[in-house]
């Protein structure tokens, strides 16, 4: 089994709030997927959200504020899987609710070097 990498995109960051009737719906779907991934012995960590602020470093030691200056998205959070393949972490993506409110997933192995005998 291999760690898989679920980076959570959002697009469109100037979207109407949600009603508090519909955040609790949003939650719910988050519960129910995250514990369904759970039950299922996939997740290494159960999501992280990350907060608007935040640095770049660059080379030369340049510092800039907020990671978003030169991207249209934003990321938004991340989920570690345990899956046997790329295409397994892909489909267990799918149910995501994130995809639901215009957001992306972006599925990528974890690289862990190769041990010699």
């Amino acid at each position: 089994m291999s760690e898989f990498l679920l980076l959570l995109r959002r697009g469109n960051t100037e979207a109407e709030p949600a009603s508090p009737k519909e955040m609790q719906a949003i939650i719910k779907k988050w519960q129910d997927w995250m514990g369904n991934l759970a039950a299922q012995g996939k997740t290494v960590t159960p999501g992280h959200r990350l907060s608007m602020e935040g640095k770049v470093l660059r080379q030369g030691g340049v510092i800039t504020d907020g990671p978003f200056v030169e991207i249209r998205e934003i990321l938004g959070g991340i989920i570690v899987l345990n899956a046997d393949s790329l295409e397994e972490a892909t489909t267990l993506a799918h149910g995501c609710p994130h995809l639901e409110v215009g957001g992306s997933v972006e599925i990528r192995p974890v690289w862990t070097p190769q041990t010699t005998q």
